[in-house]
């Protein structure tokens, strides 16, 4: 018999994947859910011939309806990209797939957790950020769709607990990077490397030196592990995130010197609502979860890399800025999509 019965939303994209990853290792019986918007099957693909493994096509914004012992409400994209795309999407997601997730939770009477954000603090001015700061948002600028519909869900976690017993964990993910990443979600790391990679120039918005902490998603795993694990008074908000502050200049540096790139530095405007520094106060994980990352940035970095090397090198369509649905087979009448993408391959296997 497996050890739990365990709902994964956002179980096939970069964080989620991970996490299912460990869930099913350690023995657990697994429910992925995701719609496929920003989640990919290769990262789950490994786990599907696994006996507690399950994966189920579903948006969170719409009821779902299983029995399982915990939940991991991942569910949402999270680069400006993807949530972006579609704001009003967004905000759904994360408000009511929450509202849905918690209604689960409640009917099942399930410990549930919310991956929720920094980007709850905003554009700070507290640094580094505790947990007890409110934060410095706009409420109606154009990474809002994200960043409020991310303050409502905590919020209804925080009802849900209050008024109905609920057992809930509340985490606050501070930059994350790793394999599985996607490939276009623009944010710096994924972005830089693919660029290195590749020999183009790299792009840096503003100065370059707004500052970002970044964690390994093997420690950040850890951290949701042994969180969910705690005791149920332990509801939460906690940070997780690597305390490690660096600019975006230091990184896109990193990045050059480990993939030896002829990349240049270039500069453009600063978006909108862009935070100009990011580090956690990590206090709390220290205390009530013994955790604190141990993987520093260039080890990181080199794993995440090799990742990304490995996609170009096969042809990936995402890398290569293809439709990946007109390279899913020259029976679908787009040979020539084929053919540009396995000479792009090649040329870079060279």
């Amino acid at each position: 018999m497996f050890e739990r019965r365990i709902l994964v939303t956002g179980g096939s994209g970069f964080l989620g994947s991970h996490l299912c990853d460990r869930l099913v290792a350690r023995g657990d019986d697994v429910v992925c859910a995701d719609n496929l918007f920003t989640g990919r099957k290769r990262n789950i693909a490994h786990l599907l011939n696994q006996p507690n493994f399950e994966f189920l096509r579903h948006d969170v914004t719409f009821p779902l309806y299983v029995e399982v012992d915990q939940i991991y409400n991942l569910a949402c994209p999270a680069s400006p990209v993807h949530y972006q795309h579609d704001p009003v999407q967004t905000t759904k997601t994360s408000v009511h797939g929450a509202i849905n997730m918690l209604g689960l939770a409640k009917r099942l009477k399930a410990r549930i957790f919310q991956a929720s954000t920094s980007e709850v603090y905003g554009d700070p001015d507290i640094h580094p950020q505790p947990e007890e700061y409110w934060g410095r948002v706009n409420p109606i600028g154009i990474r809002s769709c994200y960043d409020e519909g991310k303050r409502c869900a905590e919020t209804l976690f925080f009802d849900y607990h209050r008024q109905h017993k609920l057992e809930i964990k509340v985490a606050r993910i501070f930059n994350t990077y790793g394999p599985r990443m996607h490939p276009n979600d623009g944010r710096v790391v994924s972005n830089f490397i693919v660029q290195a990679l590749k020999g183009e120039d790299i792009t840096l918005y503003g100065d370059g030196e707004q500052t970002r902490s970044f964690c390994y998603v093997d420690d950040l795993i850890d951290a949701f592990l042994a969180f969910m694990d705690a005791p149920a008074e332990l509801t939460g908000p906690i940070n997780i995130g690597n305390p490690n502050e660096f600019t975006i200049r230091q990184l896109a540096e990193a990045v050059i010197d480990l993939t030896g790139s002829s990349s240049k530095l270039v500069f453009k405007p600063l978006p909108s609502d862009d935070p100009k520094q990011r580090q956690p106060n990590i206090e709390k994980a220290r205390e009530h979860l013994g955790w604190e990352p141990t993987i520093q940035l260039r080890d990181g970095l080199t794993r995440t890399i090799a990742y990304f090397d490995g996609l170009m090198r096969e042809g990936d369509p995402l890398i290569w800025g293809i439709d990946k649905t007109k390279v899913a087979s020259t029976a679908d009448g787009n040979p020539h999509s084929v053919a540009e993408l396995q000479k792009r391959a090649a040329q870079f296997r060279r």
